[in-house]
């Protein structure tokens, strides 16, 4: 899978009480990417807290989720290329500063982002 943002810089690592990796970022201006080629299943504001939600089917039972964008340029049932900028860093929701919350979902399981990262 592909590095889902430009920035380098986790501010989060991935563990039992926060199943992600934070990415820190430019607030409305860092793009986020596609970390693979899919299908976007959700874009929208997140409950729980998790502010503008990005969700893509990748299919085989994978899914990613992107949280806390400030703009969201992809909609429901769009296809999405791998290393397409489908919104921007932002720090919407609860969240303590502009970064991307990355999730990997393996049948409906997460998993540690970075074992599945190039």
């Amino acid at each position: 899978m592909l590095w889902p943002a430009v920035g380098r810089r986790i501010t989060q690592y991935f563990k039992w009480r926060h199943q992600a990796i934070d990415i820190g970022g430019k607030n409305g201006i860092d793009p986020i990417y596609a970390a693979e080629n899919g299908v976007v299943e959700s874009a929208g504001w997140g409950r729980g807290g998790w502010g503008n939600t990005i969700i893509v089917n990748h299919g085989n039972g994978m899914k990613t989720r992107y949280s806390h964008a400030n703009k969201i340029f992809v909609s429901p049932g769009e296809t999405v290329q791998k290393g397409q900028t489908i919104a921007l860093i932002g720090s919407t929701g609860r969240s303590t500063g502009p970064h991307v919350d990355f999730r990997v979902y393996i049948t409906g399981r997460t998993v540690n982002p970075l074992q599945y990262m190039r």
